[in-house]
């Protein structure tokens, strides 16, 4: 979406605020591994300081790795009047996809199997026109691909009520998990409990038109 690889650094930033300090072995060093994450989920959250306490939504979003930002550039929208995306100072944006549900022979060692990314940085607001008008097409496609083709153009109401901001993709980190479940000896020789892993997929059901939906002036429905 947006860009390719060859267009951002290989690795992923090393700065004091995206160094893992636990479960190291499950850190990933490739911005392969952030854009993996990026692509999968389909909602992030952004965590902000307002009014001196902590807030966190959760909030559609895109990217472009040919944004902008140093290694490319995280979309947020909302509504002007949102205090999330008019405070001040850095923000904190988490994405996170479960591929898994790790069942343990304890509960100490139940466990999930997932992939996810944090983006730290600096928020700015988009002003120039081309690029807030891109950044919008692109989270609209994010939830549902190619579907900003087939909309009206915004009006100019409608983005004078929006405000989109930028966050580069330059600081992220990428934790992630997989496998089956880690048990003590004693809980593996003792048996009697099943142990496993339940694999997550996200599943879309069969569209369902709006009640006022014109059928023979309607475009497909999406897929």
């Amino acid at each position: 979406m947006g860009g390719d690889l060859a267009t951002t650094a290989t690795s992923l930033s090393s700065t004091e605020r995206t160094t893992l300090r636990r479960n190291r072995a499950r850190a990933e060093s490739a911005r392969s591994d952030l854009v993996d994450v990026l692509g999968a989920a389909r909602i992030c959250h952004l965590g902000v300081t307002v009014h001196g306490a902590p807030l966190v939504l959760p909030t559609p979003f895109a990217y472009d790795l040919d944004g902008p930002d140093r290694d490319g550039t995280l979309y947020l929208h909302g509504s002007v009047a949102a205090a999330s995306l008019g405070a001040e100072g850095d923000v904190c944006v988490t994405v996170t996809v479960v591929d898994g549900l790790v069942l343990a022979r304890s509960a100490f060692h139940y466990s999930m199997n997932y992939r996810s990314a944090v983006v730290r940085g600096r928020p700015r607001v988009v002003v120039d026109a081309a690029e807030r008008d891109a950044a919008l097409a692109l989270i609209v496609d994010k939830v549902v691909p190619a579907r900003s083709a087939v909309l009206r153009p915004n009006t100019r109401k409608e983005l004078s009520a929006t405000r989109v901001v930028a966050v580069p993709l330059y600081e992220a980190s990428v934790k992630t998990r997989a496998g089956g479940p880690v048990d003590d000896d004693v809980d593996i020789a003792a048996g009697g409990v099943w142990a496993g892993v339940l694999p997550v997929t996200e599943h879309i059901g069969a569209p369902v038109p709006a009640s006022d939906l014109d059928p023979d002036g309607a475009s497909r429905a999406p897929t």
